[in-house]
């Protein structure tokens, strides 16, 4: 009899060995010669020399399926145990699999036009409209990233513009006048990272999320970049943040030009930045429109309400000049 310790590195133990410990009962009942403890992410397994080995090769495997697809179902467990193939989800266009195991793809031609733009390119611009989605496939390629080991960490960041409100009468300390501008950014991570793994990710900073002021000096290497909102950049604020790219990073800047909440004397950095950098090779710019509102079917007859108010509010402006 030999004892071994196995060590779940990767996937979420609560989800692993599922609820009340379902999963490791089963695992039980698959392994009968042998006696299976579990505590947090460790596995102690006690039996035959010959026997633990291929346990272990099946916990890996188990491991890796979770890991992947963000659960690990009993039907899933027998498949693997057996050498069987497990019956994942087959989705066109997939990115990752969020919680349980919800597949997260490209839902339009211009979701996929970003995916493609962020594997060709190390600068990436997503530009359209709320409800496109450019924020959220954003964030489901870094996590991708970060599942495949093809970087070591994420960074998110938004600027804290006051979009009618005042920052500074907003109660509690920084952290807490500043997190309702980054809940956007959190929401979408919660939706592909199991709670216990995204508060282990953020509490190790392997996941940073913080305001745009916060990325002054820094070198950001090994890494998906993420600045979202950036229609609410100053010209030196954007080109601050484009200048933080380090060795092995990618940098996606996601923005709609038709919602800046600057001061109307300040030029957004956003739409000075695609000027600046039109045609420099290794920059891909994606816009989305209205048609690709994948929110609410209200959200796209909203904006094109808007749209037109805008159109109308100019032809008048014009006329009145002449």
């Amino acid at each position: 009899m030999i004892e071994q310790i196995i060590v779940l590195d990767n996937a979420d133990a609560a989800v692993f060995f599922g609820t009340n410990n379902s999963n490791l009962q089963l695992l039980k009942t698959l392994f009968p010669k042998l006696r299976i403890i579990a505590r947090g992410n460790i596995i102690k397994v006690i039996g035959n020399a010959e026997e633990i080995p291929f346990f272990e090769e099946k916990m890996r495997d188990l491991e890796l399926f979770c890991v992947d697809h963000n659960m690990l179902t009993e039907d899933n467990i027998i498949d693997i145990v057996k050498g069987k193939s497990p019956q994942g989800v087959k989705q066109d266009n997939l990115i990752i699999f969020g919680m349980n195991g919800k597949p997260i793809s490209a839902r339009n031609e211009n979701q996929q036009k970003l995916v493609n733009a962020f594997q060709k390119n190390d600068l990436v611009f997503a530009l359209g409209p709320a409800g496109s989605g450019k924020t959220y496939v954003a964030i489901a390629l870094a996590v991708k990233a970060l599942k495949n080991k093809e970087v070591k960490r994420i960074i998110l960041s938004r600027p804290a513009v006051e979009a009618g409100e005042k920052l500074g009468f907003l109660p509690g300390d920084m952290k807490d006048k500043i997190d309702p501008y980054l809940q956007p950014l959190y929401d979408a991570l919660e939706d592909m990272i199991t709670p216990a793994k995204l508060k282990e990710y953020i509490e190790n900073k392997v996941i940073q999320i913080a305001p745009l002021a916060f990325m002054r000096g820094r070198t950001l290497s090994d890494a998906v970049i993420i600045l979202d909102e950036a229609q609410n950049t100053s010209i030196h604020q954007i080109k601050m943040f484009l200048t933080r790219l380090g060795m092995n990073a990618k940098m996606i800047i996601t923005g709609d030009v038709t919602q800046i909440d600057l001061p109307p004397s300040q030029m957004s950095g956003l739409k000075h930045t695609l000027r600046v950098l039109d045609g420099v090779k290794g920059v891909g710019k994606i816009e989305f429109t209205k048609e690709d509102i994948v929110r609410h079917k209200l959200v796209q007859l909203i904006v094109d309400a808007y749209e037109k108010e805008d159109e109308r509010r100019r032809k008048e402006f014009s006329e009145s000049k002449e």
